[in-house]
């Protein structure tokens, strides 16, 4: 079984804007995109193969992948002592999972193991997206009331603001990649998902 093929993988696009925002605050929720790639074959091994085939590609093949865009609305409010205060900042998350789809009429057996390894693909990918809004919410809590002394026009505020949003988007792909050795390493619940599926019916 190709090695390149044990991989999930994690891309993060994040795509930061600062755009006045009214001092009400309000509660956000992500949305969520799913978006499938069609593979072939009526047995394991013929799925697993057409996986390799048309699979994402996400720095290595991969059989699929999370993915975020992520803007912000700020207000940064220049003080009367010549401070600046982030009062409020509020994403707009959308969590994009891929993985394959595997044709309809796929014989009872093999739709069996189908379901089974596809049903744990997508558990393993929403943790990937757990991780993304764990990272957001840190963000979120990080950047609202952020205080600068000495910054009337609000640079120093957003410099300290960039280098936390490195910290924790940095701290957010370890957390992919860290769980991705786990599932994917010889014996880890999605390594044993493949090997169920493309040695099965």
């Amino acid at each position: 079984m190709p090695a390149h093929l044990f991989s999930l993988s994690v891309r993060a696009a994040l795509l930061l804007s600062a755009l006045p925002l009214s001092a009400q605050s309000a509660g956000w929720k992500p949305s969520e995109q799913i978006k499938t790639y069609a593979i072939s074959g009526n047995t394991g091994g013929a799925l697993y193969q057409s996986i390799g085939e048309r699979g994402p590609t996400a720095g290595v093949q991969a059989i699929a992948h999370t993915t975020f865009k992520l803007t912000w609305r700020r207000d940064y409010r220049p003080q009367p002592d010549g401070a600046c205060v982030l009062a409020t900042a509020r994403p707009n998350l959308t969590i994009i999972y891929t993985w394959p789809k595997a044709p309809a009429n796929l014989p009872p057996a093999v739709a069996a193991s189908w379901k089974t390894f596809i049903s744990g693909v997508e558990t393993h990918e929403r943790v990937h997206g757990e991780h993304i809004l764990d990272m957001v919410k840190k963000i979120e809590a990080f950047s609202t009331g952020l205080r600068a002394e000495s910054d009337p026009k609000c640079q120093k505020v957003r410099a300290v603001l960039q280098q936390r949003l490195g910290e924790l988007s940095n701290e957010q792909r370890q957390r992919g990649r860290d769980f991705d050795r786990d599932e994917l390493s010889p014996g880890g619940r999605v390594h044993q998902l493949i090997l169920a599926l493309a040695n099965g019916p």
